[in-house]
């Protein structure tokens, strides 16, 4: 079984930074892809960033292209979300999420358990 622990939400002014972060343990064979989601109330969760299948490309929503960055440190299983010049409009939970192969044959899905973003003045 694998799980997520994040940490690094909060409280931060418009044009505020912020990092979060997304640890995973457990039994973790190969690590496919891994992916931040964030989830408004009443609103569908949408992807945020992922690192590909192939873990060299990296994919942003257009909201947040330019402003947040994806990376990960392999050796740690974690990955991190760096938000920059924040918006209102990014308030929301954000969620990590992980794919990958707990053996050589058996696959695992994991999220992490939401950390609050919260944009305002």
């Amino acid at each position: 079984q694998v799980q997520l622990a994040e940490s690094g939400g909060g409280l931060v002014p418009p044009g505020g930074s912020l990092t979060l972060s997304c640890e995973a343990s457990g039994s973790i064979f190969r690590i496919v892809q891994i992916a931040w989601y964030r989830q408004d109330p009443g609103k569908e969760r949408e992807l945020v960033a992922a690192f590909s299948a192939g873990g060299n490309s990296r994919t942003y929503a257009g909201s947040v292209k330019g402003r947040f960055t994806i990376s990960r440190d392999n050796a740690q299983n974690t990955v991190y979300l760096q938000m920059n010049s924040l918006k209102p409009e990014d308030t929301a939970v954000y969620y990590c999420n992980f794919r990958g192969y707990s053996d050589y044959r058996n696959t695992f899905g994991a999220w992490g358990q939401g950390t609050l973003v919260t944009v305002s003045s």
